[in-house]
């Protein structure tokens, strides 16, 4: 088993997954420009142009064109790579559908940002959200060593033929894609291969044996289709899961399905993702000193939904506060991961109070002060024992 030996560097989100790329050895890139991801692709064209990865940087005209180009690649046995963010994402929403149905198993990451209309280049998960049913593999990092570690793993989750289903790993644009942190990353560009070996098992384009991808399928047979990717979705719980584990194993970092502090016997727990984590353990240190029972979650694995260990969770506390940075509209509880956590304790028969707060939309600065203030306004309600009938936009000017 080879073992990595680790040098440690200041880099922003974008350059360690970029260094991740690099370091899982990765055959094709395919690129397009937005903020606040650029800086992730642009430093991958510096590894291959100074001979530190040898793989293929396709220059496109449209994140469309940036998924078209890594479906190809993929689909003759490249291990594939881009990044986009935002309208990206959404222009290239037609492509993550086929790259699914098609089980090819890229890797993407996502800077998340605010989504237009109006024109916001500001951070928040909206069009992480959007994608929630592409049936995309969704991991969400909280620091720049996750996302480094994110990307290897993801090729370990993606690549596994219980799975055979693409990755998005998500993080903060600007908070986290434009921060330095120390990171740990591998002196050795060999030092993952036994980790994720290239061994392409998926279906894949081949002269030699001939099979056509992504034809027309009848009523008779496209229901099975989509059925797979369902199973498929079953299987990628457990092996995101042994993929963290092993990692574990050979490199002394993993970081669970769900990182969580405090929970048990706690009076409220507070659930979010992302790198509002940070924000949120140094408020509920401060909560705590005060002698408040609170615990506290992030939600690392968003697709598939963790229903079963939320469910544990959500029974060694009396309460749940979910902190959402995007918004469903049109329905009273609007926060996409309390909805969640709500039909998982709902279909296991779990009574608890959960409470819904939309905050930071747009990139609303959210500070120690608010997490008090939404704590005190949680407490109020459990006071009176009110339930929660629509999300609260914590922040916003009415």
């Amino acid at each position: 088993m080879l073992k990595a030996t680790w040098k440690r560097l200041p880099l922003s989100t974008n350059f360690a997954i970029a260094q991740a790329v690099k370091d899982s050895d990765v055959d094709v890139v395919s690129a397009y420009p937005i903020t606040p991801q650029t800086t992730v692709v642009e430093r991958i064209s510096e590894f291959i142009a100074n001979g530190e990865l040898k793989a293929e940087m396709i220059h496109v005209e449209s994140e469309h064109s940036a998924m078209s180009a890594a479906i190809g690649a993929s689909a003759l046995g490249a291990r594939a790579f881009t990044a986009t963010a935002s309208q990206g994402l959404e222009l290239m929403h037609e492509l993550l559908h086929i790259a699914s149905g098609l089980r090819l198993p890229i890797v993407m990451s996502v800077a998340a940002r605010a989504l237009s209309a109006p024109i916001s280049i500001w951070g928040d998960y909206t069009d992480v959200m959007n994608v929630r049913d592409t049936s995309w593999i969704t991991l969400i990092a909280s620091t720049a060593q996750e996302a480094y570690d994110s990307v290897i793993q993801a090729y370990r989750i993606a690549e596994d033929p219980r799975v055979f289903l693409p990755v998005i790993v998500a993080y903060d644009g600007y908070a986290m894609s434009h921060t330095y942190e120390p990171v740990y990353v591998s002196e050795k560009s060999d030092a993952f291969k036994d980790y994720i070996p290239k061994n392409p098992q998926w279906y894949t384009l081949n002269p030699e044996k001939p099979l056509t991808m992504g034809s027309m399928a009848s009523p008779e047979w496209y229901y099975e289709f989509k059925y797979q990717q369902v199973v498929a979705m079953k299987n990628a719980f457990g092996v995101v899961k042994e993929a963290d584990e092993e990692y574990g194993k050979r490199y002394e970092r993993k970081y669970g399905i769900i990182e969580e502090e405090g929970v048990d016997g706690s009076d409220v727990t507070f659930v979010t993702y992302g790198g509002i984590y940070g924000t949120l353990k140094e408020s509920i240190e401060e909560l705590r000193k005060k002698g408040e029972q609170i615990g506290l979650a992030r939600i690392r694995l968003f697709r598939p939904f963790p229903s079963e260990i939320v469910a544990d969770l959500a029974e060694k506390t009396k309460a749940l506060v979910v902190l959402d940075r995007a918004i469903t509209f049109g329905v009273n509880i609007s926060g996409p991961v309390a909805r969640e956590i709500i039909s998982s304790l709902y279909a296991r028969g779990i009574e608890r109070n959960v409470y819904s707060f939309i905050i930071g939309v747009g990139q609303r600065t959210v500070t120690e002060k608010d997490i008090a203030a939404i704590y005190g306004k949680v407490k109020e309600m459990l006071g009176s024992h009110e339930r929660q009938k629509e999300s609260i936009y914590w922040g916003v000017r009415e």
